[in-house]
């Protein structure tokens, strides 16, 4: 089945459908929302994305990221897609939202508006093989470490996020 995302405005207004992989062929801006999940020992749980991923494949990233499609919020989206990427669903409280563009392998470029979802979970997840290949809980500060250190295990947008966004991400 063929996924489109929302095409819009610096101001969130929509500008079309598009099909999603072209859309990040062509680098234009869309509706994207990314999930973090913390347990009770302020750990993060992180995901590795599956194998077969057409973009950042392996690569570590956070909770849970996607896109709404028409006419679905950002939260409703966010929770769907926690339950299908990860197994389970939670409270989510909105943070904040921002515009970043980054260039990725195979001359694809991520140019979204994505609205940032944190929640808290303390159980297994069931993950969904088709999106993730493994899951791990992590402090904030281990994983500052560890994107210093081995910045190419992290997916760009991931890493755009803690840079920028450490303090809303650790509220």
């Amino acid at each position: 089945m063929e996924e489109f995302v929302v095409l819009v405005d610096r101001n969130d207004q929509p500008k079309g459908l598009m099909e999603k992989q072209q859309a990040h062929v062509a680098g234009l801006l869309h509706r994207a929302f990314s999930v973090f999940i913390f347990n009770d020992k302020n750990q993060l749980m992180i995901q590795q994305r599956a194998a077969h991923k057409y973009h950042s494949p392996e690569l570590w990233t956070n909770t849970c990221c996607s896109h709404p499609r028409e006419n679905e919020t950002y939260k409703q989206a966010a929770h769907r897609r926690l339950v299908e990427e990860m197994g389970f669903d939670c409270e989510l409280d909105y943070k904040f939202n921002f515009i970043y563009k980054a260039q990725l392998e195979n001359g694809l470029t991520e140019h979204e508006l994505d609205h940032v979802f944190v929640g808290s979970y303390n159980d297994e997840p069931r993950l969904n093989a088709e999106e993730v290949m493994a899951y791990q809980w992590i402090t904030i500060a281990d994983l500052k470490i560890d994107i210093d250190k081995n910045p190419n295990k992290y997916t760009a947008w991931f890493k755009i996020i803690f840079e920028h966004y450490s303090a809303h991400i650790e509220e």
